[in-house]
């Protein structure tokens, strides 16, 4: 019998997920960028690290992460005695994608007088191969510690690491990767959203280009524009990020308007994560059923990984899941 004809629908299927939350005793973790209907159910939501540290406390014994793939694996790497699924095992995502192994192995070996900073939204085997990573809410904090005549290369994100590098005034030699959703913003359509609506500021998401980030009033990460939308003095927001961040902001200042800042087509349909987008309902249930898909991760491969996350704990621990690098210089 197919696997797909056993499954339930409506109410049932968020009952049966419940369920085997409680017979595998499993953690949901649900990201800022899944759905509504994902978010709700999950027992924590959340920017990728925050979650797998999140995760790593508890006694469960499976972690189901709602995510993409390196954020699983970043949950299998601070614990590797839990089971970790990934409901769908094809959720990508583009920044890593960009920045293959080798590729980065070959770059680093080019330039052996650079320390290598790498955002969290790469492999295990780049992470193995970085001295820190980092996220958009510890970059600054690290950066900081460094000193100014160390050569840094830092990927695979060159509009966070660009944007860094603008305010930091530090000379860092970027990766030349992108994120698909954070690329997709329209400057011209924006400019006409503000012209719509000229008191309400703009939070973006520094892996915004810069042409999007110019305009911002507050430059964040997911979990510091949510913090931002929550204190704001005004009612309205635009919001420069992947917009299903806007449920979770809907929730907790229902009072308030969030308008997702706008594609090239004048909309923003085009800056919903397809990698995200894979996870369902349904195959959420599959995962906690089957335990299955899971991340699997050689040991060698995953101490190597640590290493360069502990190191970034280290320098900026108090950063996690506070998500601000700060207003717009």
């Amino acid at each position: 019998m197919n696997a797909f004809t056993a499954i339930p629908q409506g109410s049932d299927l968020r009952a049966e997920i419940d369920r085997l939350r409680k017979e595998r005793n499993a953690v949901i973790l649900g990201h800022y960028y899944q759905s509504p209907e994902i978010q709700d159910l999950s027992d924590f939501v959340g920017d990728s690290l925050e979650l797998s540290r999140k995760a790593a406390e508890t006694d469960a014994d499976v972690i189901a992460f709602c995510g993409v793939r390196f954020m699983a694996e970043t949950a299998k790497i601070l614990s590797p005695e839990k089971i970790v699924v990934l409901p769908a095992m094809d959720a990508g995502c583009s920044l890593e994608d960009s920045c293959t192994p080798a590729e980065f192995m070959a770059f680093r070996e080019a330039h052996p007088d650079h320390i290598a900073l790498s955002y969290i939204n790469c492999s295990a085997e780049v992470k193995a191969l970085s001295d820190i990573i980092v996220t958009s809410s510890s970059a600054e904090k690290i950066l900081a510690q460094i000193p100014k005549d160390q050569k840094i290369i830092f990927g695979p994100d060159k509009h966070l690491g660009g944007y860094l590098k603008r305010k930091l005034g530090r000379d860092m030699l970027l990766w030349p990767g992108v994120c698909i959703v954070h690329e997709a913003f329209s400057e011209t359509e924006l400019l006409k959203l503000k012209a719509v609506h000229p008191q309400a500021p703009i939070a973006a998401h520094p892996e915004c280009p810069p042409y999007i980030v110019d305009h911002a009033d507050y430059v964040g990460s997911t979990s510091g524009i949510l913090d931002f939308a929550k204190t704001m003095p005004g009612d309205t927001l635009i919001v420069a990020t992947e917009p299903h961040i806007i449920h979770q902001m809907q929730k907790a200042v229902p009072h308030k308007n969030f308008i997702g800042a706008p594609g090239a087509d004048g909309n923003c349909n085009c800056n919903v994560c397809p990698y995200m987008a894979l996870n369902t309902m349904e195959k959420l249930y599959l995962s906690l059923r089957d335990l299955s898909p899971r991340i699997e991760m050689d040991e060698t491969l995953r101490v190597a990984a640590k290493k360069s996350l502990d190191r970034m704990l280290e320098m900026a621990s108090g950063t996690v899941g506070q998500g601000d690098v700060g207003a717009r210089p």
